[in-house]
């Protein structure tokens, strides 16, 4: 029997389609235990359904995200393939696609063009800002129990864009409903129709007030990160205010859930693992590889996708040229090949590395900015509340493809 037929037999009997999406509901409950099996038994599992090749070993992921050949542009792949008939409806109302689903030069041009307030430097001048945003958010909380995600996870990256952008402080209210109805179809590729018109909506107003306000500031760009992207040029070339906008709008849908869902899920596997709370109670130094392990044990975004622009060969199972291949980032971070008891949460872990940022030319640029965000946001709310535990309201998954959080997480506190 080929290689390809004995991956076929294979692919058979194992979970298909929807099943390896959050919108079920055993995988949004616990991804890992089926990416285990699959890594285990198909690592390269061919995914029929809906026409993707899913891969789970930290190796082949880390080799896929680096290949500078594969595409990531939905219209390149094959018909019929996930890239093509599923991930294309992400696109933007004219089709075109964002810095995430660029290619090269496009991409390349762009991401210089944006790149410099996101990089290390710059984001840790904003630390102080974000700080002071933890702690009036915190400020806001006046019940002993409540929903984390809705009264601190959630608001705080929210707020930081917003601040960041130089949002008017009397629109962040306004500014937050937009953007959590943007996140709504911002990467799902099965909105239901109430989603789809509430998200459009909202998108088209964030639009007109960005343009407002790119308008409004004329030859006085300011010094926020909307001046910067106003002001940013390489080579004498120039941001267009099409393309801010579009950039202001993927830093609010990628920035605002995948920080939002990091922050729960870090705090989640802290309550979980109360030994691992009390190490980092007794030593907030460990809070850099505190979110570091958070990220490999519980991504926030579970999964990418690139597209070969040529016949490849991932652990003996053939795929074939603009075929769809998801790579999950998920089971890569829980690989036993690479990291040692994958499945525990060890804040003292020596190596962190992990794919949760993705990499290549598409590794997160908002990377150091979810980071000091998460660090701050856990830091402020471990010293404000001396005792914090689990609810008994419990908590829920969300169930936006390609992302891991939650839309309600009850913690409960003794002030």
């Amino acid at each position: 029997m080929s290689d390809a037929m004995d991956h076929e037999k294979k692919d058979d009997e194992l979970p298909q389609g929807l099943q390896l999406m959050p919108m079920d509901e055993q995988f949004r409950n616990d991804p890992y235990a089926i990416l285990k099996g699959l890594r285990e038994r198909a690592p390269v599992h061919h995914d029929q359904q809906l026409g993707r090749y899913v891969c789970t070993r930290h190796d082949d992921v880390r080799e896929v995200l680096r290949d500078k050949g594969f595409f990531t542009d939905p219209r390149k792949a094959n018909p019929g393939s996930f890239s093509r008939e599923v991930l294309i409806h992400t696109l933007g109302a004219d089709g075109e696609p964002s810095m995430l689903f660029m290619d090269e030069p496009e991409h390349r041009r762009i991401r210089g063009l944006v790149s410099a307030p996101f990089k290390r430097p710059a984001v840790e001048k904003w630390r102080p800002h974000i700080r002071g945003i933890v702690r009036r958010v915190l400020d806001a909380i006046e019940r002993p129990e409540f929903d984390l995600i809705g009264a601190f996870a959630g608001p705080v990256p929210t707020v930081v864009i917003a601040q960041m952008l130089g949002i008017d402080p009397d629109r962040h209210d306004q500014f937050k409903r937009w953007s959590d109805l943007v996140v709504q179809i911002g990467f799902n590729p099965f909105p239901s129709p109430a989603q789809k018109s509430a998200g459009d909506e909202a998108t088209e107003a964030l639009h007109g007030l960005f343009m407002a306000e790119i308008q409004a500031r004329g030859d006085q760009p300011g010094d926020d990160l909307l001046g910067a992207l106003i002001r940013s040029e390489a080579s004498g070339d120039k941001l267009s205010s099409q393309e801010i906008v579009l950039q202001c709008l993927l830093l609010l849908v990628a920035g605002n859930v995948t920080t939002t869902d990091l922050i729960g899920n870090a705090v989640k596997a802290l309550l979980d693992h109360p030994r691992e709370l009390a190490k980092l109670r007794d030593n907030p130094a460990l809070i850099e590889n505190t979110v570091e392990e958070a990220l490999r044990y519980d991504s926030p975004v579970i999964s990418s996708g690139r597209i070969p622009d040529r016949d490849i060969e991932l652990s003996g199972c053939p795929i074939p040229k603009r075929e769809s291949v998801n790579v999950s980032l998920a089971g890569a971070n829980r690989d036993p090949a690479v990291y040692p008891n994958p499945d525990s949460f060890d804040i003292s872990r020596e190596d962190t590395h992990h794919q949760a940022f993705g990499g290549g030319r598409h590794l997160c640029l908002g990377a150091h900015l979810a980071r000091v965000e998460a660090q701050e946001a856990i830091l402020a709310l471990l010293d404000r509340y001396p005792v914090l535990r689990h609810s008994a309201k419990g908590f829920v998954y969300h169930s936006i493809p390609s992302f891991r959080g939650m839309s309600e997480f009850w913690v409960a506190t003794t002030r």
